[in-house]
């Protein structure tokens, strides 16, 4: 069941992008167990506390599992843009924000979520979620980069659905949808993310993953 919505009036709907091979991790890093669940289950469970619908984008081959706490379940493309787009075909016209989630990160926050969907609502077209560099950084020839001006983008991202998926009409690739949203001359915002909210890549993210849950 979903959750009674914060506003009667705004319908808020959650993509979780979970179609991924999992290339780098040895395997479906999204299926894998984190603290007695799956990767999956977190990010979930955190969509459904602030959505009043939840989408899931699996390979073609999970369709047939059993997902109970998403509303829809999709096949994805052989691409994450491909992915974003089955699972925005599956958000209903009427909805007043979609965020878009990868369901290999399992410790972003129900606030996190929260504060993304609020700064929709606030006029923003797209909204991401950032964090300040810490490390030194340098590009490939060694030359250091000033990392006062970078900042590491994370989901959920949020959009004005008319507007995401006009961007997706064309069919663009590209690993950040806030990023597509942006060029296109929409109106970006950036809110503070959680330097948690790590993306499971490798095997050893599960022991920090885990770590983290536990503090939390």
């Amino acid at each position: 069941m979903s959750p009674p919505a914060s506003d009667p009036d705004r319908s808020i709907w959650v993509v979780i992008v979970a179609a991924g091979s999992g290339t780098r991790f040895g395997g479906a890093k999204q299926y894998a167990p984190l603290a007695g669940r799956r990767v999956l289950d977190w990010p979930l469970e955190v969509a459904r506390s602030v959505a009043d619908g939840v989408v899931l984008v699996v390979a073609p081959e999970a369709i047939g599992d059993v997902e109970p706490v998403a509303d829809v379940v999709v096949a994805g493309g052989a691409t994450r843009s491909e992915s974003v787009r089955a699972g925005l075909d599956a958000v209903p016209l009427d909805a007043s924000v979609v965020l878009v989630h990868d369901g290999a990160r399992p410790i972003a926050s129900h606030a996190l979520f929260r504060s993304v969907v609020d700064a929709v609502l606030a006029g923003a077209d797209a909204v991401v979620p950032v964090v300040p560099v810490v490390d030194t950084v340098t590009d490939v020839r060694g030359d250091l980069v000033d990392r006062d001006s970078l900042r590491a983008v994370q989901t959920p991202q949020g959009f004005d659905p008319s507007i995401l998926r006009r961007v997706h009409a064309g069919r663009p690739e590209a690993t950040d949808d806030a990023s597509l949203v942006a060029a296109a001359g929409g109106r970006l915002r950036q809110v503070q993310g959680e330097r948690w909210n790590l993306k499971i890549t490798e095997a050893d993210d599960l022991v920090v993953a885990e770590a983290l849950l536990a503090a939390r």
